[in-house]
């Protein structure tokens, strides 16, 4: 794994503009040692707050042991860049409701144009705020910014959070050139001593980021590149099953299937994808 790592920097993103140096295997692979899931956050994990659908995918993103390694905490300002269905909003959200505050750098839902991708963000973005409203009670005073690149990109007041965090959406900006706006962004609005924590699937040497994987190495030179320094990651979210060779790319596995019924069972037992985690620190201001 840490070889295929290494050789992954081999791999060019052009679009990014980004160098081919293969990073020394101890910035990539700063493991550290299986962290301390705290009782408030065990217990917002374990809610019946969560539906139930989404408990199940718990044995693909480890939740409880993702946010503990990325230091979450209860009493904290913490962003979540485009949280989409709310999968970890169920549990961030509560999380924070009492003492700190969730962010939620939403879609836009009062686009200028009128298309098929701003209608289905708009729609989404609309569905999450609904569900803030709605769950109140438990999920407190949800803030919100829109994260609509290239337009929007501000996260918010600048050295504000002590943490931003993003779930396997960073081959989403990589497939538009808008990648390290939001790397930018993410810096910009972090304290000194916060982190961004980032979640996405990992590729393979000389993947396209329209396959939905991204190269591990690139995306800790991008994290430099911004002044972030890689301080820890982690293989909670790794699947040795995924050989990432599949006919519509990441969408091939679970949750989306995207063969149908085509060797379905085959994608099920690989499950989900194989997971690069990797918590980037703000050192200093630039």
């Amino acid at each position: 794994m840490k070889r295929n790592m290494m050789l992954g920097a081999l791999m060019g993103l052009s679009s990014l503009g980004l160098t081919t140096n293969v990073l020394a295997a101890d910035s990539v692979s700063a493991q550290v040692a299986a962290p301390q899931v705290n009782a408030a956050l065990a217990k917002a994990v374990a809610s019946e707050f969560r539906t139930p659908e989404n408990t199940l995918r718990d044995k693909y993103r480890h939740p409880a042991e993702t946010l503990a390694f990325f230091d979450i905490k209860p009493d904290q300002t913490v962003i979540e860049l485009w949280p989409g269905g709310g999968w970890y909003a169920e549990i961030l959200a509560p999380y924070l409701a009492e003492k700190g505050q969730y962010v939620a750098a939403n879609f836009e839902t009062q686009p200028t144009t009128d298309t098929k991708q701003t209608a289905y963000y708009k729609s989404a973005g609309l569905r999450f705020e609904k569900w803030a409203s709605d769950n109140k009670a438990s999920v407190g005073n949800v803030q919100f910014v829109t994260l609509d690149p290239p337009a929007k990109f501000s996260l918010g007041k600048d050295n504000s959070a002590d943490h931003v965090l993003t779930f396997r959406n960073l081959h989403n900006w990589a497939m538009k050139g808008e990648l390290e706006g939001v790397f930018k962004a993410a810096y910009d609005v972090l304290k000194v001593g916060g982190s961004f924590g980032v979640v996405e699937h990992r590729a393979n040497v000389g993947m396209a980021a329209e396959s939905g994987y991204m190269d591990q190495n690139q995306m800790v030179e991008l994290a430099n590149k911004y002044g972030f320094e890689l301080t820890a990651s982690s293989e909670i979210n790794a699947n040795p099953k995924d050989s990432k060779d599949y006919p519509k790319g990441v969408w091939t596995l679970p949750p989306r299937l995207a063969m149908g019924e085509q060797d379905k069972q085959k994608y099920i037992d690989i499950g989900e994808s194989d997971r690069m985690t990797l918590k980037f620190t703000k050192t200093a201001s630039k």
